[in-house]
């Protein structure tokens, strides 16, 4: 049976499933990052059917959402969305500490994954821990540089009074480029990732991750190790394709 266990590591909500014959045994863990605006609960149908596998799933509630959301109105958390992915990356180490020091976590094997702020979080993330075995992105950027200054050229059009100064700008741009594996792309050490994207999708941008794709696979000794899965008509919501290719992905590479 899959249990289905309400937690709280390090101050985070989580949800751990895991086969419950299992739970208390070192395995693969694969933490999953929820969307903007989004909670854990909602990646439920990916978790249950990779812990079916063998695998520890941890979906992680993000900064300011699910229960941490308190009463933040959407336009006051859009101005925290990098404050939110640089929050998640924190965390992860602290997740997978957690997972260490109370032996859930076998061999290494931590994987990663995404949607949309999720998979933003997912590249990343990537930057910063070496450790991570395998990685999915699902309709995120890994050029986080690069959509920020598409978001903000956007709001910028669509404000009348933009809230934020030249210089808190300016400022975003130099800290964001530390975590943007688009200009680090050796940072992928030939680590498994895949990307599944929707080709009408009109929240992140499809040839963020195309083109770094493109750029990325010219580095991979093993094309097995990298792979774009992309859907046409599809716009910015994971089919359930994408969710069984993402399952798939992780059961040959983590």
């Amino acid at each position: 049976m899959i249990g289905i266990y309400n937690r709280n590591w390090e101050h985070i909500p989580v949800l751990e499933v895991v086969h419950s014959d299992k739970k208390d045994q070192a395995l693969p863990v694969l933490t999953y990052y929820h969307g903007f605006t989004s909670a854990k609960e909602h990646n439920l149908p990916l978790a249950y059917l990779l812990a079916e596998k063998g695998y520890r799933v941890v979906l992680p509630d993000c900064y300011l959402h699910g229960e941490r959301q308190g009463d933040i109105t959407n336009d006051k958390r859009e101005l925290e969305f990098f404050a939110i992915v640089e929050q998640n990356i924190k965390e992860i180490a602290l997740i997978k500490k957690y997972l260490e020091d109370n032996n859930l976590l076998k061999d290494g094997r931590f994987g990663l994954a995404g949607t949309s702020m999720g998979g933003i979080t997912t590249a990343a993330a990537l930057t910063q821990y070496p450790w991570i075995k395998a990685t999915a992105i699902l309709m995120g950027s890994p050029k986080i540089t690069d959509y920020a200054k598409g978001l903000i050229e956007h709001t910028k059009r669509i404000t009348e009074h933009f809230p934020i100064s030249e210089e808190e700008i300016e400022h975003l741009y130099q800290s964001l480029e530390k975590v943007d594996l688009s200009r680090q792309i050796e940072k992928l050490y030939e680590r498994p990732i895949f990307f599944w994207h929707g080709e009408k999708d009109s929240v992140v941008p499809f040839d963020h991750a195309y083109n770094f794709y493109e750029r990325a696979i010219q580095e991979y000794k093993n094309p097995e190790s990298i792979r774009f899965l992309r859907e046409p008509g599809r716009d910015h919501k994971v089919s359930r394709y994408a969710i069984l290719e993402t399952v798939k992905w992780f059961t040959m590479q983590l």
